[in-house]
Parts: structure tokens; sequence; C-alpha cells
């Protein structure tokens, strides 16, 4: 027997009301300003809500960067995992995963930077940086699912090689070296260190 769906509450489309409007306002501010530029006040009165209200959806700046990014990274990844269904050389494949993520992060390089770097120092007890962490975890498993096509990659070689593919791509994008880099000489670059693991 099916449970009919419980309709939501009007506390509970409030909520998402409110958390849409400082998820856009967020999101327009780091766009124009850049997250180091932008104060959680004036994400507040661009959200129209009071600071305090802000902090109950997000403790600090970091997590609602988290929060911004989050959504991008997410269809970064489900459009690579889409991309590498659609390949069957395994380096090219990885790199249909990699490409849109290394892409969204560095729609404005400064703000994917900080981003990355909230997800390695933020508290995995929040809940934005937890999301982002899943993420992180669910592109491993994407290019571990990839390396486990051709039936010789046992799972566990295959999970350490998404690993390692995975710091490559992190690393890579956080270096202050590369930060002037254009995105496709970072990709070609990624692709590289990527070729030089996977086995022949």
């Amino acid at each position: 027997m099916h449970l009919a769906s419980q309709p939501v509450s009007r506390r509970e489309r409030n909520k998402q009301a409110k958390l849409d409007r400082i998820t856009a306002a967020a999101r327009e501010l780091f766009a124009e300003h850049g997250v180091d530029d932008v104060t959680t006040q004036q994400i507040a009165e661009k959200a129209d809500i009071g600071a305090g209200t802000l902090f109950l959806y997000a403790k600090n700046k970091g997590e609602l960067l988290l929060l911004v990014q989050n959504s991008a990274y997410a269809h970064a990844l489900t459009k690579g995992t889409a991309g590498a269904a659609e390949v069957s050389a395994p380096l090219d494949a990885v790199m249909a995963i990699v490409r849109p993520v290394v892409e969204c992060n560095r729609t404005q390089i400064d703000n994917g930077r900080t981003y990355l770097r909230e997800m390695v120092f933020g508290d995995p007890n929040e809940p934005h940086h937890h999301e982002a962490l899943t993420l992180a975890a669910g592109t491993e498993a994407a290019i571990a699912t990839v390396l486990q096509r051709d039936g010789h990659t046992s799972a566990e070689t295959s999970a350490t090689l998404a690993r390692t593919v995975s710091a490559i791509m992190f690393l890579t994008m956080a270096a202050s070296t590369n930060a002037s880099r254009a995105t496709d000489d970072l990709i070609l670059d990624i692709r590289d260190q990527v070729a030089a693991i996977l086995p022949a």
C-alpha cells in the first residue's frame, strides 16, 4: 500500500523560498564582485532577509559559497557522467567527467579556488560542506565506474586510481601558479597527468 505524498506545509515552502533567495543573491554577488569582496550583510539585504535569518541557512560566507557552488558542481558532474557513457576509451571517458567539473570551478577563478579551500578546510559537519564532500566522492565513484568498464581493472584498483585522478584535478585547479592559465591548457595538463597513471 502506497502512502499518499504529504503536501508541503506553508512553513516548508517559506523556508525553501528564503533559501532560493539567499542562493540567488549570493550567486549574483559572488559572480559580480568575488567572494572576498562580498559581505554576509550584502547578501542578506539582497535576499530581503535579516542577517540573523541568513545564518540559519549558512553559518558563514564560506558555507554560502559552498551552497552556491555545490549546485553548479552537481550539474557539471551529471553532465560529465552522461558524456563519459558515450565514450569508450578510458582516458577520454575520464576526461569527459573531469572537463565540466574543471570548467564549472573556473567560471570565476578566485571563487573556484576559495571553494576548493573550503572543501578541504571547512567543517565537515556543516551541511553544505558535507554536500561538497559528497559531490567529490561522487566524482571519484563516476571515474572508478569508467575505469572498471574494461573488465580487467578491479574495483579496488579503480577506486585507488579514481582517488588519484581526483587529487590531480583538485590540486591542479587549486594551485596558485595555475590561476592565470587558460582553462583548456589546465585540462590538457590534467589529461597528461591522468594518462601517466592509467593502465596501458
